[in-house]
């Protein structure tokens, strides 16, 4: 059998307007028995299309902020950077899987796009607007070890991945799921409540997680089992 494609939405350089990757994402997907394949910044329909249909399944990555507007928003200065040629493709590019029923893995930011994708909204920024623990969502380096825990829900995709209801992760996000979209559901959240693990019942895989599974990959790791069963899912 042929090894799935997995397209990457691309990270993008403002300042030197080029488009760039960072390696943990492809090594993960690499080890885990796919193609990594960086995706173009386009906007356009039919390039859109025609990526949905070249590829396997796809791996929504991290970035900058979603621009508030798409959840109807203004924006507060609690904001970080956006980029609304990324917004657009990558929300054209979730509708597509959506349709065709391609594996989609959400990191990070993908885990808030894919939210607000399908109707959801966001927290513009967590101490701003959350109350409750402090809990390290935006940690310092290294990035590779983990700050706190997720709560699994047993009745989620995550658990059958993972088979526990609690774990560890890695955390660098200062917005967050507000209201959940209405076709998806939470599989996990962190102490303060927050979602951490987002997914849509009845598909072949779909699902977006808070922390960054490629920091923390390495063989027989939780970061392994996850990204194995993403790819397991494209080559079905």
């Amino acid at each position: 059998m042929a090894k799935p494609v997995i397209g990457l939405t691309p990270l993008y350089d403002t300042e030197r307007e080029r488009l760039w990757m960072r390696p943990n994402y492809l090594r993960a997907v690499a080890q885990t028995g796919g193609v990594p394949l960086v995706l173009p910044l386009t906007g356009d329909d039919e390039d859109v299309a025609a990526l949905a249909g070249l590829c396997d399944g796809f791996l929504f990555t991290g970035g900058p902020d979603v621009h508030p507007a798409l959840y109807h928003e203004e924006t507060m200065r609690y904001c970080g950077s956006i980029n609304p040629r990324r917004d657009r493709l990558e929300i054209l590019l979730l509708n597509q899987a959506v349709q065709l029923d391609k594996p989609v893995l959400g990191i990070c930011r993908g885990i808030q796009l894919i939210n607000v994708a399908l109707g959801g909204s966001l927290y513009q920024d967590i101490p701003a607007q959350v109350q409750g623990e402090p809990i390290a969502h935006y940690q310092q380096p290294p990035y590779d070890v983990p700050v706190h825990n997720v709560f699994i829900e047993k009745d989620s995709p995550l658990y059958s991945i993972l088979h526990k209801t609690q774990m560890m992760v890695d955390s660098m996000h200062h917005q967050a799921v507000k209201s959940l979209a209405p076709q998806l559901r939470c599989a996990a959240r962190s102490q303060d409540g927050l979602a951490e693990c987002v997914y849509m019942p009845d598909k072949r895989f779909f699902m977006g997680v808070q922390w960054h599974p490629e920091y923390l990959f390495e063989p027989d790791s939780d970061s392994e089992d996850l990204f194995q069963a993403f790819v397991d899912a494209a080559k079905e």
